[in-house]
């Protein structure tokens, strides 16, 4: 507060002749812009939209899993629950489900902590449209430090991503464990396999080769909505995009201009096609690779390219 503006200025630039921006043009103006605080931040929200992936797509598969097992399962209330995951998830839009798991899950562990640590508490938690529980119990608490407010709500969006899409990861992984020829199953059990056995060894091996497909579409939607991190608070790369591309006026910053959004957002449509394109790269080399000696389309394909 009572540190002066150029000062400040001249320790956060990058570049020594940034210290006066009002007196840059051209290359060296865009240089400087270009490497702002909010611009690095920017740059950082990459990564977290590339985190937000790298956890969410095993931890999703492993829902998934879980979900396709219980589908399976002969047990009744299991295999309803795992039916009911499928359906409800798949039925209802994800923009819906984003929103909803989001406020959920953090009303959810509160009220959680609110019966730990505040047993004594003598007031209703709903409070008309409030969800009020004692000091002890908000997540994250609120002397905790800033990172702890963006980690806990990066946290709760991968919980949300890895539900959802884990509802779609299980029914592709269903239809996988269907499509496996059941005389496999028959053969296994035929040489003394268990049940537990012939899933393991047999079944999970080659369902793999027909869930790829399935999962990779799944890959490419999860890629697509990343941008929803933006609706869940978390300051994302669309966040940015349009933080940064609006209308800057001298009022507000030492870098003024009009209204740049569409080059930002034409930058995030490089990106997501950039990485697209090689997500597409990798995943036809590992379905190659799986296919291969496959009794599969995939596999025959392979055969006859070559003989």
């Amino acid at each position: 507060m009572g540190l002066p503006a150029r000062p400040l200025r001249r320790r956060a630039a990058i570049f020594s002749y940034c210290a006066e921006p009002e007196l840059l043009e051209g290359a060296r103006w865009l240089a400087c812009y270009l490497t702002t605080g909010k611009h690095m931040a920017f740059y950082a929200s990459f990564g977290t939209v590339l985190l937000l992936l790298a956890i969410t797509a095993p931890v999703a598969l492993a829902f998934g899993f879980l979900g396709a097992m219980s589908a399976r399962s002969h047990i009744f209330p299991i295999n309803w629950l795992g039916r009911t995951y499928i359906a409800i998830v798949r039925g209802v839009p994800d923009i819906a489900f984003f929103l909803f798991f989001v406020i959920a899950l953090d009303q959810g562990f509160e009220w959680l902590r609110h019966q730990a640590l505040c047993p004594g508490w003598d007031q209703p938690i709903r409070q008309g449209n409030d969800f009020v529980v004692c000091d002890a119990a908000k997540l994250p608490l609120g002397t905790a430090p800033q990172w702890v407010h963006e980690t806990y709500g990066f946290l709760l969006a991968v919980l949300t991503f890895a539900i959802v899409f884990g509802a779609f990861a299980a029914n592709v992984l269903f239809g996988a464990m269907r499509a496996v020829p059941r005389a496999q199953i028959e053969t296994a059990e035929a040489y003394g396999m268990s049940r537990r056995q012939s899933f393991w060894r047999i079944l999970v091996p080659q369902m793999w080769v027909y869930a790829l497909p399935g999962l990779s579409n799944l890959w490419m939607v999860l890629i697509k909505a990343t941008p929803l991190l933006f609706l869940l608070g978390v300051e994302d790369i669309v966040y940015w995009a349009r933080e940064l591309g609006g209308t800057k006026t001298p009022r507000f910053t030492d870098y003024p201009h009009g209204d740049w959004r569409m080059w930002y957002f034409l930058a995030l449509l490089v990106f997501y096609l950039g990485f697209t394109k090689v997500s597409e790269v990798v995943l036809g080399r590992v379905m190659q690779r799986l296919t291969f000696g496959q009794a599969t389309a995939g596999g025959e394909a392979q055969r006859k390219a070559a003989a």
